[in-house]
């Protein structure tokens, strides 16, 4: 009985060291083939801030605007598919236009507090986009008071 629990656990040591210098090799693999080749061309979106305060308003005036400003680091024309809030009370509006290397574009953010509760909040808006960094998140923040 000894010999046959030892022999087991032999075969599953050597089994686990199989399957993770296999794994390794494969991620070597994967690695080489993302790796950047200089001659390619890419999006990349980089933000002027990735959050934004509201500060403290009355729930008598429940809604506020900003805008987050980005700008196309990459040498590829950037698109953004797609900005989605966290919650319904939170808008963002984005243009679908192509934005060109070097260029700037905005994503305005539109929160509604309207029949919300009043106090401290964070909303968060997931941009994902054709960028080299295809997700990026940003957050608005804000007290609503009496």
């Amino acid at each position: 009985m000894k010999k046959t629990v030892f022999i087991i656990l032999m075969g599953a040591a050597l089994l686990s060291t199989t399957l993770t210098a296999s794994t390794n090799v494969t991620t070597m693999k994967a690695d080489k083939a993302v790796a950047a080749d200089p001659n390619d061309s890419y999006a990349e979106i980089k933000f002027d801030a990735t959050t934004q305060n509201l500060g403290k308003f009355p729930s008598s005036d429940p809604i506020r605007k900003c805008v987050f400003t980005f700008t196309n680091t990459g040498t590829a024309p950037l698109v953004i598919h797609q900005a989605l809030a966290s919650c319904g009370c939170t808008v963002p509006n984005f243009s679908k236009t192509p934005i060109k290397p070097g260029e700037k574009g905005q994503i305005e953010v539109t929160y509604n507090g309207t029949g919300k509760f009043q106090g401290h909040f964070q909303k968060t808006i997931t941009v994902r986009s054709n960028a080299k960094n295809e997700v990026v998140r940003l957050t608005i923040a804000g007290d609503m008071t009496e």
